[in-house]
């Protein structure tokens, strides 16, 4: 299913000499730029002006008139089920969630339903027209609870996205581990595919950077709780980065391994 959205804006005069693609982008803060360079490949920009160059190429000199037409695939549709929230804020972009323990996120293999996904599109039926991958901005498991912010928009979430990769977000978490740890630190080691298991990430030559901060907050006779900060979002990263250090954390079926 689809959504055709119809953009249309004079470029401004002191834009003169960018790419077409970086001045939408200031033009249209609302989308990404990924988003708006897709647009232009399959020929949803067109400035009225004609052209003798490719799109990809061309530059503006303001004063030109572009016309966006293009269509938003909304991802596999899924029910709405009225599943109770724990809503602590909510406006008309976004959602502030409490999530409990149990609450599985996304719909997927073993659980069809009964996610937060199916509880928000029964609690915000416009949510739908957001493609899903991008608007829970936290890669949770079951097991976890806490804050989550939810974008019920598609310009909220270019936002969202945007200031997490400025770093302009921070992420923290609390979490107890194997071993009594003497102070803080951090875990600097590139994450991707496990190269055997395939359903799981793994520190490896050749991943993408992660970076996990860590400090002490209380200590036990055979454990730690800690407070944990992440630079970057991998799948899996804190678990994989407290297993690496030989830390792992207390209640992880997957890289938690035999105490």
């Amino acid at each position: 299913m689809t959504k055709q959205i119809k953009l249309s804006q004079i470029v401004p005069d002191h834009f003169y000499g960018k790419r077409l693609d970086q001045a939408l982008a200031e033009m249209f803060p609302d989308y990404s730029r990924s988003r708006i360079k897709e647009w232009i490949l399959a020929d949803a920009v067109r400035p009225v002006q004609t052209i003798t160059t490719s799109l990809r190429r061309f530059k503006v000199v303001g004063g030109e008139q572009v016309d966006i037409i293009a269509d938003i695939v909304e991802e596999q549709r899924f029910g709405a089920e009225p599943i109770a929230l724990d809503i602590l804020h909510e406006d008309e972009h976004i959602l502030v969630i409490n999530k409990p323990a149990g609450l599985v996120v996304h719909p997927g293999a073993g659980n069809a339903d009964g996610t937060l996904l199916n509880a928000l599109l029964h609690h915000c039926p416009a949510y739908g027209q957001c493609p899903r991958a991008g608007t829970i901005h936290h890669g949770w498991i079951k097991a976890t609870t806490g804050l989550m912010v939810v974008a019920k928009t598609i310009p909220a979430q270019t936002h969202l996205v945007e200031a997490m990769q400025a770093r302009e977000i921070t992420r923290e978490y609390e979490a107890i581990c194997y071993g009594k740890m003497t102070g803080g630190g951090f875990v600097n080691q590139p994450i991707g595919r496990h190269q055997t298991k395939r359903t799981q990430m793994a520190v490896i030559d050749g991943g993408k950077p992660a970076v996990t901060h860590y400090r002490v907050m209380e200590k036990y006779r055979g454990h730690t709780r800690l407070r944990l900060r992440l630079e970057t979002g991998r799948t899996h990263q804190i678990r994989v980065h407290m297993a690496f250090i030989n830390h792992s954390l207390v209640g992880d079926p997957v890289y938690g391994g035999r105490p």
